[in-house]
């Protein structure tokens, strides 16, 4: 039986679950980027690759997700949200088995980045997805569910790394223990796309698709008739203000959201973390741990990753976006200049991973999270799929940049100074959120809206 809201209530079960299984794009989008950190040293030595080719052969993925990101928002905005998720699922269990047979890298490189498509549509679609169905009093908690997804997605496979591994011995690991473990990505992208099955369609896409009768169901049954009337006014008057044409994100109050929205995805990748998560078992074998511990200790950081995004999620409607930005870089800063310090100085393989993981930490509780909030809030109605999708086109190619240098980095100029360039690059993000990044917290998606064209 349909639970019935009154009109100051609403149906917190029915939220949720829209929520979490969105969030299950999440789950892959971090499973399917963490799973190569066990995977590229025993791949590395079994194709025989340079710095530069274990640098594409890391990166593959992330170049597809930035085709995803930048084809998701069309696609989002001609077909729906839950459909394309569908989509997503069936493209990421593909890859899963294509990666783990190949011969070659070629066939390698191609697989994960036809994989990396489907984990860029859903690192747009999804966080969009749930903002569109939130109530805006506990938004920027609920999107914080996808964070949390895809750090659970993290700790899950380092912990499957870190058991197929120990399946065999060095020999078998790399002939086939890397095999498996991107293999074992397809059983979590089909119960993804079954779960797509028993939520609706964004009821925002469903009124700017013109599917009234539907987007009132929806959130009649999220927040009770009075709600969904007052929510169906407020969208209604928002796009009949809009024509949905790329050209308005260019005037002015529209141009400095996505200016403002780009430039935190980038400083969310340039701080060096997915060089730390895509490569974590190789950064602790260079300070001194053995490869069973070096798996073990990328566990600890997955379990690092989980516990402080549970604060961010806490934190996020009470603190506020800015303050936890603010203070989380300012972590990060001193976290990344301490880890060049340890390498710097042999300060061996404990110290380093006490700054890892406070490094970790401040971003998980701060960037990671509220870079996908933020992004999901500040942009209107008919152009949210398209602004978003520019900023996570410019997050992934951003990301790819890491990814591809990182081991370039560390062979030429050391691991100390790759960390203060990441370092560096934070201190710039600081001076940024300080400046130009405004407060969103227990604002409407339409009040937001009002506020950049104010301005």
């Amino acid at each position: 039986m349909e639970q019935r809201t009154s009109p100051n209530t609403h149906n917190l079960g029915y939220i949720l679950l829209i929520t979490l299984v969105a969030a299950g794009g999440g789950f892959l989008f971090g499973y399917d980027t963490a799973v190569v950190s066990g995977a590229i040293g025993f791949l590395t030595k079994h194709f025989q690759l340079s710095a530069n080719l274990t640098g594409w052969a890391a990166s593959s993925l992330v170049g597809g997700c930035a085709v995803g990101a930048m084809v998701g928002g069309a696609a989002g905005d001609r077909f729906g949200r839950k459909t394309c998720l569908l989509g997503c699922a069936v493209l990421i269990a593909a890859s899963s088995i294509l990666s783990a047979t190949p011969a070659s890298l070629g066939p390698f490189t191609w697989a994960r980045f036809a994989g990396g498509i489907g984990i860029g549509t859903a690192s747009m679609l999804s966080p969009l997805y749930i903002a569109e169905a939130a109530p805006e009093k506990i938004r920027g908690r609920l999107v914080a569910l996808y964070q949390l997804a895809i750090v659970i997605g993290m700790l899950i496979v380092f912990f499957v790394n870190l058991q197929i591994q120990r399946l065999g011995n060095e020999e078998w690991n790399l002939n086939a223990g890397w095999r498996w473990m991107f293999a074992s990505l397809a059983l979590p992208s089909v119960l993804f796309g079954v779960l797509l099955c028993f939520v609706p369609e964004s009821p925002r896409w469903l009124m700017k698709a013109g599917r009234r009768d539907e987007a009132a169901r929806v959130l009649e049954r999220i927040g009770g008739a009075e709600n969904a009337r007052r929510e169906i006014a407020e969208i209604d008057a928002t796009l009949r203000e809009e024509e949905g044409r790329w050209s308005e994100l260019f005037t002015t109050g529209y141009l400095r959201a996505l200016i403002v929205g780009t430039l935190l995805a980038v400083f969310s990748q340039t701080a060096g973390i997915n060089a730390v998560l895509y490569y974590a078992p190789e950064i602790f074998k260079a300070a001194g741990s053995g490869t069973d511990a070096a798996f073990v200790e990328s566990v600890l950081l997955g379990v690092m990753n989980l516990g402080v995004t549970f604060v961010a999620i806490w934190l996020v409607d009470k603190a506020g976006r800015k303050p936890l930005l603010l203070a989380g870089t300012m972590v990060q800063i001193g976290a990344l200049v301490f880890v060049g310090l340890m390498y710097q100085y042999g300060g061996g393989a404990i110290p380093l991973l006490v700054g890892i993981l406070l490094f970790v930490g401040a971003y998980n509780v701060s960037t990671g999270p509220i870079t996908w909030i933020f992004n999901s809030e500040i942009f209107p109605t008919k152009l949210r799929a398209r602004a978003m999708s520019v900023a996570i086109i410019c997050l992934w190619f951003a990301d790819w940049v890491v990814t591809q240098t990182f081991p370039m980095l560390r062979d030429s100029v050391g691991p100390a100074k790759t960390f203060w360039v990441y370092a560096a690059s934070s201190c710039l993000c600081l001076i940024y959120i300080l400046t130009l990044v405004p407060e969103t917290k227990g604002r409407t998606l339409e009040e937001i809206e009002a506020g950049w064209k104010r301005r």
